[in-house]
């Protein structure tokens, strides 16, 4: 009996508590919503003050609406505001509507930054670990004085470390801020904001260097000084990051091709049309999955990349068979016949699939990034350097470790002398024709996450993969990967100062040098 009578004078007082606070939260939103009917910009202010005080469960709907233009005000002044999917709602209660129609809240730039503020405000303390990373920057940006309470207590509550970082940044930025703010607390919020390496920290640090004195502003002055510094080691790590990864492109469209230049002598002109085919193999794999069983999007790519191989691989050795293989000896010849075949694979592609620009749609393992220290690292240019050096290292297993490899490179080695010793040197040739087709489409898998999928996708690398594998030296794996590092590197360390063009002009002259001595 005594568990009963404790259970039911809980409920009671639970009830009780129910009873007080919801007049008080439908008292504060009749009064915003008086407010928004008067559709002032002061009144919006206070209206949006007080649908933040209300504690409405639909409070930061309301806001959110009135930043897109959603919140309106209905002829007969009642305020109602559309979700994201057009269902109407009543502001004062929260309940759904059938219909409604009216004039948009206006607002202006003050108040689009008081309403981003409030919206921030309500996020901190939500169960969504990015809604409360996302409010806590959003307080940094506003610097408003009001969410100070709110933000204080989000990091009193606050066990992400990375999250209890942007909250104290955020509370630091809005102490430094605010005139009233004691000179102790300004100077322990400079300490924290000093910390803070990116653009808009140190933006915010120099807007506020003018104002502040004392050891405030020599605190700010060392922390503009430091964040410089760690802003041009982070930009020298993210061009550096950036070239690895343009090398790791390089090196996927170039190391089929340096097999078949190295192995037969073959000027491949068709060769970017083995990426391209590899990469509309991977759109219609994607296609297929999205229509007979989305579920398997994730394993999109796994499946393309062996059918991108065949696939590639088989035109491949179709071309060596039809037409390279009577023009062996003759490189002019070659270089323009299959010049001709790309022009007609190219037509082809456009015919079957249109000119237009496929959609290749990311993995949710390839999709967004991270931070490291700093430097924002997107998953796909990771997956793909990773992928890069998994093929080199199976195509170096394939020539070290197989029959064949050993035939490709005594056929590389004295032709006539392999011959001799039984190897037919013409199945070697198609065979290598094919596996550095077959490696080209795998490469086009991977450029279709980075790239538009189009019928001139190929071409964008064609003469890139030259460079890298004549730079690198004909029929060298090793040297083929060490110079395609080394050209996505220095070109990205090139482009802030001399431009996209000049700076692979300047490449291509280097390389002429660097072959002639």
């Amino acid at each position: 009996m005594t568990v009963f009578r404790s259970f039911g004078a809980w409920m009671a007082a639970a009830l009780l508590v129910l009873v007080l606070a919801f007049p008080a939260t439908a008292q504060t939103l009749d009064k915003a919503v008086e407010r928004f009917a008067l559709d002032s910009f002061s009144d919006t202010e206070a209206a949006v003050a007080d649908v933040v005080a209300s504690g409405a469960p639909h409070a930061t709907a309301i806001l959110e609406a009135l930043n897109d233009r959603r919140l309106l005000v209905t002829p007969d002044t009642k305020v109602i505001f559309r979700d994201g999917s057009g269902k109407v709602f009543d502001v004062a209660t929260g309940a759904a509507l059938s219909s409604g129609t009216g004039e948009p809240v206006r607002l202006n730039n003050r108040l689009r930054r008081v309403v981003a503020s409030a919206v921030g405000s309500l996020t901190l303390m939500s169960p969504d670990p990015v809604r409360r990373l996302t409010a806590a920057n959003s307080v940094f940006r506003s610097r408003d004085a009001t969410s100070l309470p709110i933000v204080e207590e989000a990091l009193g509550k606050e066990a992400d470390p990375r999250i209890k970082k942007a909250l104290a940044e955020a509370r630091s930025a809005v102490l430094l801020s605010t005139r009233e703010t004691p000179e102790i607390d300004k100077v322990q919020a400079a300490q924290v904001l000093a910390g803070r390496a990116t653009p808009d920290g140190l933006a915010f640090l120099k807007q506020m260097a003018p104002e502040a004195t004392g050891p405030v502003r020599v605190l700010i002055d060392q922390g503009i000084i430091e964040m410089e510094n760690r802003q041009r080691i982070v930009e020298g790590a993210r061009t550096l990051w950036f070239g690895i990864s343009l090398g790791s492109v390089l090196l996927l469209a170039a190391i089929g091709l340096a097999i078949t230049f190295g192995v037969m002598g073959i000027i491949n002109m068709a060769h970017g049309e083995m990426v391209m085919i590899g990469a509309y193999t991977t759109y219609v794999v994607q296609e297929v999955i999205r229509a007979k069983a989305p579920h398997l999007f994730d394993w999109s790519l796994p499946i393309a990349i062996p059918l991108a191989f065949l696939v590639a691989g088989l035109v491949g050795i179709a071309i060596e068979r039809g037409i390279i293989r009577f023009l062996y000896g003759r490189p002019l010849e070659t270089l323009l016949a299959t010049f001709g075949v790309s022009l007609i694979i190219q037509q082809a592609v456009r015919t079957w699939f249109g000119p237009t620009n496929r959609e290749v749609g990311a993995p949710s393992y390839m999709s967004g990034s991270f931070d490291l220290m700093g430097l924002e690292v997107t998953y796909a240019r990771l997956w793909i350097l990773i992928f890069s050096l998994v093929v080199f290292a199976c195509l170096l297993l394939v020539l070290k470790a197989t029959p064949l490899g050993l035939q490709m490179r005594a056929v590389t080695q004295n032709r006539r002398m392999a011959s001799a010793m039984g190897i037919r040197t013409r199945f070697v040739d198609a065979m290598t024709f094919g596996l550095g087709s077959g490696i080209a489409g795998i490469a086009g898998v991977a450029l279709s996450q980075i790239d538009n999928v189009s019928p001139n996708l190929g071409q964008s690398y064609i003469v890139d993969s030259f460079m890298v594998v004549v730079f690198g030296g004909v029929g060298n794996l090793w040297g083929t990967l060490v110079a395609a590092l080394t050209l996505g590197v220095a070109n990205k360390f090139l482009e802030p100062y001399a431009g996209a063009v000049l700076g692979k002009i300047l490449l291509l002259v280097f390389i002429i040098l660097f072959i002639q001595k």
